[in-house]
């Protein structure tokens, strides 16, 4: 299982690396860049207001379905049959929702119309999701890596063209952004179906209410989790929004927007991680598997990637938003320099809380989830008004780790999993090497991209040597000759 876990891993990163920076530093970037911070902080703020009932358009089905197609293959045509259509509900519902609450707080005019386009392709994201749930469910990694990639790879191709297509009195606009990522997802969701449909064998839908009702109560519990960790990392923007009632607002959400960027470009690898992840830890738990190595395994990466790019990120925060954006450079490096340290916190969420989901302990991480959020909204209400979105990057940080701890200890407790003295020490000593390492390239008479270049090298190598990144390991794995100590 190990095996399987690096080999896909390893497709997985390759592609996701190959497209999905360049959608974020390419092509998100540069339409932040052409239509500038207030117009983008517009989208940014009704695309995290969408993403925050984001859940009524799945409650939990797909991480349900994962789990549950991973440890029961032979269930696929009957789950499939029946669980498009409550998707197609679930939208209607998502959809009266969002439209509502818009309504409620003032939204109106150009932000409903916009809104509106932003739900439809969450609606879209939510079904491919779905969709790409049976396959990894099936262990079917290689085709999910594919599929994982095909929507951003389609945007790049569409923004790309109308950004550099040289089409003289063609202004691009925020609105153009939204229809592009409309085309792509309809077109990935409908070759993703094609696929699920031919390995589940469907011949027709089937409504039944019994079963709906079956899959609401198993999957509920999944839907609180996923609504309470997006409310707690999504909402930022939007009470930047809503504290900041002057025309502020959207300035300072589109700021908040250039440093979250870079934080959410490098959440993509942990996610990845998850996407494999979680699976895999259910069919280990059902066959009673020992899962600690695994655990181990996965983190120690993440672990060894996230110290190198959240203190590297803090020592070079203003020259990597100077080298992304156009303006806003003092304040977005402030945040930037700050937001990033949530990458540590986030890629233990990832390993540590797919094992805990994997094995059912999903009362323990909503009531984690719910204290994360209070957290989240306190310190959000008492520091916006006074540092504005700084204040944000204080709450999201803050956030993340009251989130991760519980759940790395809760985890360890679980599992049994025995506290490891001389573990702890390398971790220790990874992170004080890294800030030397960092520190010291910093000082050096050299260009900082040069200086930076040198630092990665360098903690990686240390990484290397405290073999937290064991290669040795990764290696005998992927030959099968042996399990990870």
């Amino acid at each position: 299982m190990q095996r399987k876990f690096i080999t896909n891993l390893a497709l997985l990163l390759f592609l996701n690396l190959l497209v999905k920076p360049f959608w974020i530093l390419g092509i998100d970037r540069s339409v932040q860049n052409l239509v500038g911070a207030e117009s983008y902080g517009f989208y940014f703020i009704l695309f995290n207001f969408s993403f925050l009932f984001n859940i009524l358009l799945d409650l939990g089905i797909t991480n349900f379905n994962n789990r549950n197609i991973a440890q029961n293959k032979h269930l696929l045509n009957k789950h499939f049959s029946s669980i498009v259509i409550i998707k197609f509900f679930l939208a209607i519902l998502y959809t009266v929702v969002t439209f509502s609450i818009a309504l409620l707080i003032g939204y109106k005019g150009d932000k409903l119309y916009l809104l509106g386009w932003i739900c439809f392709n969450q609606f879209l994201l939510s079904f491919m999701l779905y969709l790409r749930s049976n396959i990894s469910g099936l262990l079917m990694f290689r085709t999910d890596s594919m599929l994982s990639v095909l929507d951003r790879l389609l945007m790049i191709l569409f923004c790309g063209v109308l950004i550099w297509g040289n089409f003289s009195g063609l202004e691009f606009t925020i609105e153009w952004f939204v229809y592009m990522q409309t085309l792509a997802y309809s077109i990935a969701v409908l070759i993703a179906m094609a696929i699920v449909i031919k390995k589940a064998k469907f011949t027709r839908l089937n409504w039944n209410p019994v079963f709906f009702l079956m899959i609401l109560k198993q999957s509920l519990p999944f839907a609180s989790l996923v609504l309470l960790m997006t409310i707690y990392y999504r909402s930022d923007s939007i009470l930047i929004e809503r504290i900041l009632q002057d025309n502020s607002g959207d300035e300072q959400s589109g700021i908040y927007a250039q440093a979250f960027r870079l934080l959410d470009a490098a959440n993509m690898i942990p996610m990845l991680f998850a996407v494999l992840l979680l699976p895999i830890f259910s069919r280990m738990i059902k066959n009673n598997e020992n899962v600690i190595g695994m655990v181990r395994l996965s983190y120690s990466m993440l672990f060894t990637l996230s110290i190198i790019v959240s203190i590297g990120s803090a020592f070079y925060s203003y020259e990597l938003m100077d080298l992304l954006y156009l303006e806003n450079i003092p304040e977005a490096s402030a945040i930037f320099g700050k937001i990033m340290f949530s990458f540590v916190a986030i890629s233990a969420i990832y390993v540590f809380g797919s094992l805990l989901t994997a094995n059912g302990n999903l009362k323990q991480l909503n009531i984690i989830s719910i204290a994360a959020l209070l957290v989240n909204f306190a310190i959000n209400f008492v520091l916006i008004p006074k540092f504005l979105a700084e204040g944000a990057a204080w709450a999201n940080l803050a956030t993340q780790f009251t989130a991760a701890i519980p759940q790395v200890w809760l985890a360890y407790r679980v599992f049994n999993i025995k506290l490891d003295g001389k573990f702890i020490v390398t971790l220790v000593l990874f992170i004080v090497g890294v800030i030397i390492i960092t520190w010291t390239c910093r000082m050096l008479p050299l260009r900082w991209e040069a200086g930076f270049l040198i630092m990665v090298v360098a903690s990686f190598s240390l990484s290397l040597i405290l073999k937290l990144f064991n290669i040795k390991g990764l290696l005998k794995i992927i030959s099968n000759k042996s399990e990870l100590k």
